[in-house]
């Protein structure tokens, strides 16, 4: 599985990199902003998004709803910091396929989020 990580916190950029390496998980790219991950994502084909729901002054959820309206691409997720509780409503409303807490990162909370039981 090829992923991109979408977030503005350079740290957490490599720590979660790193996580998802470890599991794995290939890494193709690192977006800080909404642009960014729009221009990654048509470069680097990546099977997942990972989207941070808060970018600086930008919404992840802006991402998400872009990138659903070009067809065919990644699954995305949203991440974050917040309890999963403070978006649920958010997270079914946009395109994305799911929510990680940024500490549960791990290639196993994703493969939930693709394979549902």
């Amino acid at each position: 599985m090829r992923c991109v990580l979408v977030d503005d916190d350079t740290a957490y950029l490599h720590v979660a990199r790193a996580v998802l390496e470890r599991d794995g998980v290939t890494v193709a790219g690192i977006a800080h902003s909404c642009a960014e991950a729009i221009e990654r994502t048509a470069e680097l084909q990546p099977d997942v998004l990972l989207i941070d729901i808060r970018l600086g002054e930008e919404s992840g959820f802006e991402v998400a709803r872009q990138l659903a309206g070009r067809g065919q691409g990644p699954t995305l997720i949203m991440i974050s910091t917040d309890a999963r509780e403070d978006y649920a409503d958010l997270v079914a409303e946009s395109p994305a396929a799911g929510f990680v807490a940024k500490a549960e990162l791990s290639a196993a909370a994703i493969y939930r989020i693709l394979s549902p039981q």
